[in-house]
């Protein structure tokens, strides 16, 4: 790779704002974000994603124009399904977050159009393989008492329910000309020669980046006579990554999940902090009591997982909890915590995809030779830029034991490598010759 580079340490390029906070009760985010620089579409759509909340119940109202009228969906109840009688495999495809950053960052280099769509009732499209039969709703009348219903179609519920969904629309896909790329499943790229579109499948959200409208549309058109889809336009809000473009380029951020950890957790009126973890902070998993009930605990690491998407800053902090998901304790939870008051401090930070990146792969890695004191095993860290745009970052324990410090060096090193691989792969199926 003669324009990829790999260096062993990070750039450390990461500044942050000095500021000031008064003596109060609670401390008002007003004094660490800033919307001044935003346009005022962008800025009513930030505002408008701020305040939704997702229904609770099942019969969900929604206002019309004549009153309100009730929604219900029939669910199956899966978790009585056994294995090999009525299902067999469930397991279905997704788009991973490398492929989804990678693409948006090769959209804005080039100037792609990147819009959004998403489809009613994906699940009930699925064609079933087995034979399935469920018990009378509560409600439905028709029929004899004690008579069951054979299934047609899946239903929401059903373990298989996904992979069917999955199945049926990749084939629709490959019929209209798709070809499914052999790196990454849920990406699925068609061109003639002139026009080039990518689509991105993650269940039933979908993102299309191409350099025609017209494709874009076509594209619509097809789906649209097969399955009911709802058109989102441009790509703003995807899988809860909200995405602001302008000329300089995409920033991604979740300030909107960021905000719902912080206010289910009870962190919205604490102070903010500078660092997410000291410095040279060893756990272990004898630090502390035990958690009495450790759901709490894996349930805020899980979504923090998430949050590292766009999050670069706190990976190794939160890969560093999660090796106690086991058996928690209050040490813990308290270093938990204190990432949860450094998200307080800007939770609307993310990443920028520049513009006017070059094509080329640069990546940096390094180790921290024996660093968990209970295994002795080292940890790796690598990040990889597209140009000037992070792409892709880890932060992952060594799965064995080395026995010097280069041994680590390597071991990350041969870890970067590898996803360079396979990321030039990927930049093949995107039409980009990477030297």
């Amino acid at each position: 790779m003669k324009s990829s580079s790999i260096s062993s340490r990070f750039p450390l390029s990461t500044s942050f704002p000095r500021l000031t906070y008064s003596i109060c009760i609670q401390i008002s985010f007003n004094t660490f974000i800033s919307y001044q620089h935003l346009s005022p579409t962008y800025l009513a759509f930030t505002s408008s994603i701020s305040l939704h909340t997702d229904p609770k119940h099942i019969n969900r109202l929604s206002r019309t124009k004549t009153g309100v009228r009730k929604k219900a969906r029939l669910v199956a109840k899966g978790f009585t399904q056994q294995q090999g009688v009525d299902y067999r495999e469930t397991f279905s495809p997704v788009a991973k977050m490398v492929t989804v950053k990678t693409l948006l960052a090769l959209a804005t280099i080039r100037g792609w159009h990147l819009q959004q769509f998403d489809f009613n009732n994906a699940f009930l499209h699925g064609e079933l393989n087995e034979e399935i039969y469920m018990k009378r709703p509560p409600g439905y009348n028709k029929g004899k008492s004690g008579q069951v219903y054979k299934l047609l179609r899946s239903l929401y519920g059903l373990k298989q329910a996904s992979r069917q969904w999955y199945s049926k629309f990749s084939t629709f896909l490959i019929s209209f000309g798709f070809i499914q790329s052999k790196l990454d499943y849920s990406l699925f790229t068609w061109s003639d020669g002139e026009h080039f579109t990518a689509l991105l499948v993650y269940v039933d959200d979908i993102a299309v980046a191409s350099n025609s409208l017209d494709s874009i549309n076509m594209i619509k058109e097809f789906l649209n006579q097969h399955f009911k889809i709802k058109d989102l336009e441009n790509l703003r809000y995807f899988l809860g990554i909200e995405v602001a473009r302008s000329p300089l380029g995409i920033h991604l951020c979740q300030r909107k999940y960021t905000l719902d950890i912080l206010a289910d957790s009870g962190i919205l009126g604490s102070k903010p902090t500078k660092i997410p973890i000291e410095q040279n902070q060893g756990l272990s998993k004898d630090s502390g009591l035990p958690l009495p009930d450790p759901s709490v605990y894996r349930r805020l690491i899980g979504r923090l997982l998430y949050l590292t998407i766009t999050r670069p800053d706190i990976s190794y902090s939160v890969q560093t909890l999660s090796q106690f998901m086991a058996h928690p304790s209050t040490i813990h939870l308290a270093v938990a915590d204190k990432i949860l008051k450094y998200l307080k401090r800007a939770p609307g930070q993310g990443i920028i995809l520049s513009s006017s990146s070059s094509l080329s792969l640069q990546g940096y890695c390094d180790s921290d030779w024996a660093s968990c004191p209970d295994t002795r095993r080292s940890t790796t860290g690598f990040c990889i830029f597209l140009g000037n745009s992070l792409i892709s970052w880890k932060s992952k324990m060594q799965s064995i034991v080395s026995r010097c410090s280069a041994e680590a060096e390597y071991r990350a090193m041969s870890t970067t490598c590898s996803k360079f691989t396979w990321l030039r792969q990927l930049l093949v199926d995107l039409k980009v010759d990477h030297p």
